[in-house]
């Protein structure tokens, strides 16, 4: 187990050194980001608020009893509120909010939008990587057929998002993506920005 989680934290290193938008750049990227997202038809994809400290459950937990799982800090539960407040100041329109079934997720999605529908493909597979290859084909054309209205908010962890995107993200952090161009069209959606609560 200890190992599993060594190598994820690797590769969540690595990630981040190959993404899209270099972390760096945040701050450059926020004011475009808000931009992209007004525009409606993008897909909002966000990884869980900041937690209490600890990476993966405690063992044996349940979903459905988040009193087993690892669940938003403070900071995390202020921070969501502050994302939402940000995204409403700056016009853009929330379409579906689709959550993993964890509940550090859903209390991200309900403190920031005021509503979330679980959607399994969503639900994390740090502990099992069984069921990746066919979650990530499920989000991603998700993500590809999304035109709106509004913007999709899907909901996650850090190795879903990184499945799906090959983009490495911070808690509190989410990428905006939109409809590929014609000449990239095999993938279906391209990194337009980041966010960060």
């Amino acid at each position: 187990m200890i190992d599993r989680r060594r190598r994820w934290l690797k590769l969540g290193a690595a990630w981040a050194l190959t993404a899209a938008v270099p972390r760096g750049s945040l701050a450059a990227t926020t004011g475009p980001a808000l931009v992209e997202l007004a525009a409606g038809g993008r897909v909002l994809l966000l990884r869980h608020a900041a937690t209490t400290p600890g990476i993966g459950d405690p063992a044996g937990f349940r979903l459905g009893d988040c009193a087993t799982q690892r669940n938003l800090s403070d900071a995390g539960r202020d921070a969501a509120r502050a994302l939402g407040a940000r995204l409403a100041a700056a016009g853009v329109s929330i379409g579906p909010v689709l959550s993993s079934g964890w509940c550090r997720c859903l209390d991200t999605a309900t403190l920031a939008f005021g509503r979330a529908e679980r959607w399994p493909p969503l639900d994390s597979f740090f502990e099992d990587r069984r069921t990746e290859p066919t979650q990530t084909a499920e989000v991603r054309a998700r993500i590809a057929a999304w035109r709106g209205p509004g913007t999709l908010v899907l909901v996650t962890h850090m190795v879903n998002i990184a499945a799906i995107t090959g983009a490495s993200t911070a808690m509190g952090e989410a990428l905006v993506l939109a409809p590929a161009p014609a000449s990239r069209q095999a993938a279906g959606f391209e990194l337009v920005g980041r966010l960060s609560l």
